[in-house]
């Protein structure tokens, strides 16, 4: 890649387009997943959808990592933070995201010291310049942003810096996809697969979705002919009768992944045996905490947290826009009371949610002709 003008060409989309256009069983209709949110915001970003024919119908999945954080554990966050000796530090959309009791940055507003940080690397410097507080880092994201917090836990522990801690939150993909699929209520024909995540587990993991379910998935990057091009590789696959892991991305992703990254995190965190998701309720071993030989530098045993699980607001309906059962403008609470400015549900607070992107995007855009929102 020499310039980005390559990947937003476009004649080339067009063409492109058209050869999808071409792949069309006449009479049959296509509903492909496209997992990562950040997908999901290059296409309506983009206008991708709009070039599609309307037999294919793209649905958003699980790959939210801010969307997916159940509200009990956003209630534990708000719990520590508002410890008087505790510097809590956070990625951006987490300050956000609504609990039980307002958000991070009401808490902060009520007199807790939280702080929006860009790495983990950023937390560990505050405890460094800190000694006499207790400096803890909310670890979220998928495979993606999990290496950054496994390598701070390593450097923690090197510099021996015993005022640091980690409010582990980490998500895994493939067991979100297992759900996804086995669920009653959806029926699909094929994934976009991830980019960012890919980067690090790699293109084998996925294996499984051919092989047990028969689907075709193709691994995409995330400029607007990147995800075409994906669209173009699953669909040849559908139209050959193959189910198999295609790499559109590989210009970044390599079927095994990043094994030093891997091993970093095997070193510091271990699966847990279950793990509550948004929407999705409770997925067996879908989440990461830290080892025993990390328990120093673990927030929850450290502190404690209340544990208790919190329902989301009847009004909301992120659960079933992360499973793709419905889209974002077919909640009843969409861009009327809930909107980026004053959210309800987590889909609309990350800039990687559903929700942000058809109401930043998608509600400017030509849209196709929508059918009633569900009863």
């Amino acid at each position: 890649m020499r310039f980005v003008d390559e990947y937003r060409s476009g004649d080339v989309a067009l063409r492109v387009a058209e050869q999808i256009a071409g792949l069309v069983e006449p009479g049959r209709s296509y509903k492909l997943m496209e997992v990562c949110g950040g997908h999901t915001h290059a296409i309506y970003k983009h206008g991708v959808e709009d070039l599609l024919p309307p037999e294919i119908e793209l649905v958003h999945g699980p790959g939210c990592p801010v969307c997916v954080i159940p509200m009990g554990r956003q209630d534990d966050a708000i719990a520590i933070a508002q410890r008087p000796e505790v510097i809590f530090t956070t990625f951006g959309d987490m300050l956000r995201v609504p609990a039980s009791h307002g958000s991070l940055l009401d808490a902060k507003a009520r007199g807790a010291d939280v702080r929006m940080v860009y790495s983990p690397l950023d937390a560990l410097r505050i405890a460094r310049e800190n000694p006499d507080r207790e400096v803890v880092f909310f670890a979220i994201g998928f495979e993606t942003t999990t290496p950054s917090t496994a390598l701070t836990l390593l450097r923690a522990r090197e510099d021996g810096i015993e005022n640091f801690s980690v409010f582990a939150n980490h998500v895994t993909i493939i067991p979100a996809i297992r759900s996804i699929l086995d669920s009653p209520d959806l029926r699909l024909d094929g994934f976009i697969g991830p980019g960012h995540v890919s980067t690090v587990i790699g293109t084998t993991p996925y294996r499984f979705i051919c092989r047990d379910y028969g689907l075709p998935i193709a691994v995409s990057g995330f400029e607007p002919l990147d995800v075409l091009q994906g669209v173009y590789m699953v669909m040849s696959q559908l139209a050959e009768e193959r189910a198999e892991v295609e790499n559109q991305y590989s210009r970044v992703v390599r079927e095994a992944g990043n094994p030093l990254a891997l091993r970093a995190i095997a070193e510091t965190m271990e699966l847990r045996t279950t793990f509550e998701w948004r929407g999705l309720g409770f997925i067996s071993q879908s989440a990461l905490k830290l080892r025993e030989e990390f328990a120093a530098w673990d927030a929850e045993v450290r502190f404690g947290v209340p544990g208790v699980r919190v329902a989301d607001p009847k009004a909301c309906q992120c659960g079933e826009v992360l499973k793709g059962v419905i889209k974002p403008w077919q909640c009843k609470v969409f861009g009327t009371s809930c909107t980026p400015d004053r959210p309800i549900g987590t889909c609309m607070v990350s800039s990687e949610g559903a929700c942000a992107a058809y109401y930043n995007y998608g509600r400017h855009a030509g849209r196709r002709t929508r059918e009633p929102a569900p009863t």
